[in-house]
């Protein structure tokens, strides 16, 4: 019995220096233990080096025996078969047949975001904010509490947004008739006979003048609302979507109708739908829900926002410790033809090197782990049917707020200056192309890309030639077009905190 123990113990013994070791290995970058299977007897060891002289810098030896590396079959994507046809009323359909889920997707857009407020009313900031806010609250036959109920008794997902583009009414639906017919019906209603109460345009108005009173307490709200004054001065983009204090109490029924009456028409809509349906009943249900549309007329072109000139600094003085920067210029419209689409192809690829969101990128590498200035920073273009912006955005310390925007710009222009390296760009591509399926994994994917394409009037090849794209891009023309986009010595640049970085050099305005 006594020798059984012993045994069993030494058993014991044995399993748990094993387990000892492996665990200090794989804490110090020990990558060359195994366990091996005694068979023979419990008392034997193997030859273990003590922790203290591994090398945790050697590279890992299994690697050279993992066989799931030998496959390098370049990634095989099948974007999604999209289908187009057009409604008797002539507005644009994209349809992508779904099955694996009884649900469907629509995506109606019209051009007509809060950029096109001031056509309503001179100083109606907030105009096509608060339509699509009211669009979900009754119909002429049916009042708020009732078009709730009927939204919760479908168990749909129904919604309108306005951007400062566009105008987005959207569902989510089960496929069949008794949840589908009766939720396009009720997105018509929406659209076509608004009720529009002025008891409940009273408390929207209330309510949204609290939200913009608290803005005021947040940082990030009060630079982007800056940086979008300074940038686009007199251009329809510069205000915010939401409105302001000023312009929201002045909103009134009448502009809403007349906001409806002039965008939400057939002329400048289109719709996205995805989900398991024929094609047969996709142009039945396009038809139910365009069919009330009125005409109408399609919309002026907005015109281009001027460009900065020279570097201008603003300073929102903040009670904080920590100051919120952001910091750039006038970027790039949506690009409609391939030429264009491949410039914006170029700049991705060289932009997620400089300011992607990862640890990569090399305005993280620097300003975070480097210099510790900052928990993140990145930035990134926003092209519209106009020229979007280009922006980076991050926090630092009051005290360190110069010293980070100095050492951003640094970055920004050395990488100017020597450009992004081959494997820098390999990377990236290599990414890029990786998670392109991701994008359409879903059927709201699907349909948020269906419905983008069609209010930019892109063509169906603008997703089946995306891997094409990135495979052209070249290091060369990667490196121009970022210094033909970027002019970081012309920099808008808007700090929101305690103390003026530019205070001390008298270079503020």
């Amino acid at each position: 019995m006594t020798h059984n123990n012993d045994l069993a113990q030494k058993r014991t013994n044995s399993i748990v220096n094993k387990l000892s070791q492996l665990s200090i290995g794989i804490l110090l970058g020990m990558t060359t233990l195994s366990l091996t299977a005694q068979a023979d007897t419990a008392g034997t060891e193997e030859y273990r080096a003590p922790t203290a002289s591994i090398d945790s810098s050697e590279p890992i030896a299994a690697l050279s025996t993992l066989t799931s590396l030998d496959d390098t079959t370049p990634l095989s994507v099948t974007v999604p078969t999209i289908q187009q046809f057009e409604t008797e009323a002539g507005v644009p359909v994209r349809f992508v047949q779904t099955t694996a889920l009884p649900i469907v997707d629509i995506d109606l857009r019209f051009n007509a975001g809060s950029a096109r407020d001031t056509s309503i009313s001179a100083n109606g900031f907030g105009i096509a904010n608060m339509t699509a806010t009211m669009l979900t609250q009754g119909s002429e036959s049916l009042d708020e509490d009732a078009f709730t109920r009927e939204i919760e008794t479908l168990g749909i997902n129904l919604n309108s947004n306005a951007y400062k583009d566009m105008f987005i009414v959207s569902l989510r639906s089960l496929s069949d008739d008794e949840h589908l017919l009766p939720a396009a019906d009720l997105m018509t209603q929406m659209i076509t006979e608004p009720a529009f109460d002025e008891e409940v345009l009273s408390r929207n108005k209330a309510r949204l003048l609290v939200g913009l009173q608290q803005q005021k307490q947040d940082p990030n709200s009060l630079a982007s609302i800056a940086f979008n004054q300074a940038l686009y001065g007199d251009h329809p983009y510069a205000h915010p979507s939401s409105g302001t204090l000023d312009t929201v109490p002045n909103i009134d029924k009448q502009q809403l109708i007349d906001f409806k009456d002039r965008y939400l028409v057939a002329a400048n809509a289109s719709i996205a739908i995805t989900g398991n349906l024929t094609l047969t009943q996709a142009k039945t249900l396009a038809e139910d829900i365009t069919s009330k549309l009125p005409a109408g007329q399609s919309v002026a072109e907005l015109p281009e926002p001027q460009p900065f000139t020279q570097a201008q600094h603003i300073h929102i003085p903040f009670p904080s410790t920590q100051t919120t920067v952001l910091m750039g210029q006038l970027g790039s419209k949506r690009a409609t033809n391939p030429a264009e689409q491949q410039q914006q192809t170029n700049f991705a690829v060289g932009n997620e090197v400089l300011a992607g969101g990862d640890f990569n990128a090399r305005l993280m590498t620097e300003i975070r782990q480097n210099l510790g200035y900052t928990y993140g920073i990145s930035g990134s273009m926003s092209p519209m049917k106009a020229r979007g912006p280009y922006q980076i955005g991050f926090s630092t310390r009051n005290d360190k707020a110069r010293d980070a925007i100095d050492a951003s710009l640094e970055v920004i222009n050395k990488t100017l200056d020597e450009g992004i390296t081959s494997d820098e760009m390999r990377l990236t591509k290599d990414n890029l192309k990786n998670s392109f399926p991701m994008g359409f994994a879903s059927n709201s994917g699907i349909n948020g890309l269906l419905g983008m394409m069609n209010f930019y009037q892109l063509p169906n090849d603008y997703l089946s030639n995306y891997i094409a794209r990135v495979e052209q891009v070249n290091l060369t023309d990667v490196n121009q077009t970022l210094n033909d986009s970027l002019k970081p010595d012309d920099f808008l640049i808007v700090t929101v905190g305690q103390d003026d970085p530019w205070a001390d050099n008298n270079t503020s305005k």
